[in-house]
């Protein structure tokens, strides 16, 4: 079976960029919608109430313009609105897990760090992957938060002096504490990777869980009868519900080819030499 509906991605802002990247390469041939919610980013700081009614509207606006599936591409929605999403829409929703479990198999040191946002912390959907997998294997784990790393990748300063101020001054406690794997507990943070590595060499492994999602998710279609024409390559349509020009900037930059997680790597599909990229299909949305 065939669909042909395009996959829903949602984050608070342009976080979600590297889970995208991530399903772009599990599944190059499906269309995608990306719907960041730009107007309420951060909102980790927002009541869970609130947190859960702004995923909502979300979701209902990836709906209603066709999409089979929406993947959550925010640890603190995920933690707070799966369960509302999951009764209230018939289509599969897929959510983000904090990747503690492949920190706590891959630590030599027996100490792990997350680095995570205020509503990650706040929610139990953390608590209760740690207590599981790194409680019960006796692994040590030290968290980590700021409010302040969010606004800069939205900002477009994901490797600038101001970020790496911050992460020097709410990570350097866990790596004095022999930490060696670092979970990276928001989609923001990936794209911080280059100046946790400028920071702190080697000392940490960072892990997220994008890649499982992405696999995931491409199990999910599978299994559904969801996966779209395997003939053509896939398309995006980025949707955004603040400053489109503003959005326009960030997501070029983290975007562009051979650029993944705050890296220089591979580009997703196809060379690097070739016709210049499409535009941008970029859109203001109201949800």
């Amino acid at each position: 079976m065939i669909n042909s509906g395009p996959v829903g991605v949602f984050d608070s802002g342009v976080g979600g960029l590297s889970v995208l990247a991530e399903l772009r390469r599990a599944l190059p041939h499906e269309d995608f919608l990306y719907l960041g919610d730009t107007a309420h980013v951060p909102i980790g700081a927002r009541s869970d109430e609130e947190i859960r009614d702004l995923t909502d509207r979300a979701v209902a606006a990836l709906h209603a313009r066709g999409a089979k599936a929406v993947v959550v591409a925010c640890n603190t929605a995920s933690a707070f609105s799966l369960s509302h999403l999951r009764s209230r829409f018939d289509m599969p929703i897929i959510g983000l897990v904090p990747a503690v479990k492949p920190a706590v198999q891959a630590t030599r040191s027996g100490t792990i760090g997350v680095l995570a946002t205020p509503g990650t912390l706040r929610g139990t959907l953390l608590a209760d992957v740690i207590q599981q997998f790194a409680v019960t294997a006796g692994v040590r784990v030290l968290q980590a938060v700021s409010r302040d790393l969010v606004p800069l990748v939205e900002a477009g300063l994901a490797d600038s002096p101001q970020a790496r101020a911050v992460l020097r001054e709410v990570l350097t406690p866990l790596a004095d504490a022999q930490a060696d794997q670092l979970v990276l507990g928001c989609t923001h943070y990936p794209f911080l990777a280059g100046s946790i590595h400028a920071e702190f060499g080697d000392t940490f492994t960072l892990v997220d869980s994008s890649a499982a999602v992405a696999r995931h998710t491409r199990d999910v279609l599978n299994r559904g009868g969801l996966l779209g024409p395997q003939h053509t390559a896939g398309t995006v349509t980025y949707l955004f519900t603040g400053d489109v020009d503003a959005a326009r900037r960030v997501v070029a930059t983290l975007t562009s080819p051979g650029v993944h997680n705050g890296q220089h790597l591979p580009a997703a599909a196809g060379p690097a030499s070739g016709p210049a990229p499409a535009p941008l299909r970029i859109e203001r949305v109201r949800t």
